[in-house]
């Protein structure tokens, strides 16, 4: 799991961003259009987007743009963090609904920006000051109107929208929150006529180091969040950049594994108005099937970690209504113990960060006597060859791995199915 970097300049490179991720040991994929690398067609499993700054604007149509705004949607589809900087700040905008704008006044050089009211209490700038030191490179002053709902954080006299967010992982930033004395060199450099004109008594680079020196706490603190918080939710993030893609089209291209679901759930032994979960219930192709073993007096509830993959659920006619259906986190489940009966789970188990911790949180939320069911409508061996590679003798679905696993977690296994069409395991909740 990486973090994946637009860049458009040389100079407007990830500075102290970037350390502060290699900090948290977060590795970095840098795109950098500038050198003719391509805009990649997904997020490929990142843990979080960032996008920096650049000379061009959001409303012109530059080469990348509308990739960049597509990956921009999919990561906030998919809840993933983002960071925007400059002209990533203006595309973030677009991308969530809102609009980029010419300006009228330009503004390249140090100067204030102010902390909004709702800066308080946001995950990032929390402890931010009230009037924060920052750079500018508004070469022509463009500016963004904010989409419906998302939230101000910073603002000055000439440009009232400096930093924002969308939703609870997505950040703008029209100002060089992250620059060093590099940084500052590097700017300068390649542009030492609007550095002249722009800046202010002390000139740009001779003012610097009493900026940078008040400006280095603040920023530092608000890049390390930034960092742990995408470490955080780094497995949860990669999960999502995953699926979200796929949402759309996933009950289409698997609807003839339907049959083969209601089959699996058949096994599960479930009768009238027992409590039901289908965890990992991806675009809800087990519910129909949770639902009629239960009956209208039993409980069904779907938990999904991708929010687009309860929006693909929701899609299907019928299907959103047979069973109550929550975004959560597959090992951390927001039921009592012993909340329910039964536990459906299909091709989840290899996607958990850790498959011991999540049969251990399901035989929790399980009463004694509950009944686990692991299902994939394909074969081990048929899905390694698929993808080209051979059986990996880690595998938590292994046999020899999955037992011991079970058993210490609380599981009885009573069946074992591993056939070229299907793959299942039955497990009963023994304490």
């Amino acid at each position: 799991m990486d973090v994946l970097i637009v860049e458009h300049m040389p100079r407007e490179g990830p500075y102290a961003i970037g350390a502060a991720l290699e900090a948290a040991g977060l590795p970095v994929r840098a795109c950098r259009t500038w050198a003719g690398d391509p805009v990649p067609d997904s997020l490929g499993g990142a843990a979080a987007l960032v996008v920096m700054g650049g000379p061009a604007a959001a409303y012109e149509d530059f080469p990348g743009r509308r990739a960049e705004l597509a990956l921009l949607r999919t990561a906030l589809e998919a809840e993933v963090p983002v960071l925007g900087v400059c002209l990533g700040a203006q595309l973030l905008a677009e991308a969530a609904g809102g609009r980029a704008l010419p300006g009228r006044v330009p503004r390249i050089g140090w100067g204030e920006v102010r902390t909004a009211p709702a800066a308080h209490t946001d995950p990032l700038f929390a402890d931010a000051p009230e009037r924060l030191p920052v750079l500018h490179r508004h070469g022509d002053g463009d500016t963004v109107d904010l989409p419906a709902g998302a939230t101000l954080l910073a603002f000055c006299d000439r440009h009232q929208v400096q930093a924002f967010r969308i939703g609870g992982s997505a950040w703008g930033l029209r100002f060089h929150l992250e620059v060093d004395k590099s940084a500052v060199d590097a700017f300068a450099a390649a542009s030492p006529d609007e550095a002249d004109e722009a800046a202010t008594t002390p000139g740009l680079i001779a003012s610097a180091p009493g900026h940078l020196a008040d400006l280095a706490p603040h920023r530092d603190a608000v890049f390390a969040r930034f960092a742990a918080l995408v470490a955080t939710r780094a497995a949860r993030s990669a999960t999502r950049t995953f699926f979200t893609p796929m949402a759309a089209t996933w009950e289409e291209r698997f609807a003839a594994d339907t049959p083969r679901y209601a089959a699996a759930v058949a096994r599960m032994g479930l009768v009238p108005g027992r409590r039901v979960l289908d965890v990992g219930c991806g675009s809800g192709r087990a519910l129909p099937a949770l639902r009629a073993e239960v009956g209208d007096e039993g409980a069904v509830v779907g938990v999904e970690l991708t929010p687009a993959m309860l929006t693909a659920t929701a899609a299907v006619e019928g299907r959103a209504g047979l069973a109550r259906l929550l975004m959560a986190d597959a090992c951390r489940l927001p039921f009592a113990a012993g909340a329910m009966d039964g536990i459906f789970s299909a091709g989840l188990i290899n996607h958990v960060p850790d498959p011991a911790a999540a049969l251990c949180e399901w035989a929790r939320v399980t009463a004694p006597g509950g009944v686990l069911l692991l299902f994939h409508p394909s074969g081990r061996a048929e899905r390694a060859a698929r993808h080209g590679r051979p059986l990996d003798p880690d595998d938590p679905l292994a046999e020899e791995n999955l037992r011991p696993a079970l058993h210490a977690a609380g599981w009885a296994l009573d069946s074992y199915e591993d056939a070229t069409r299907h793959f299942l395991a039955r497990a009963v909740r023994v304490r």
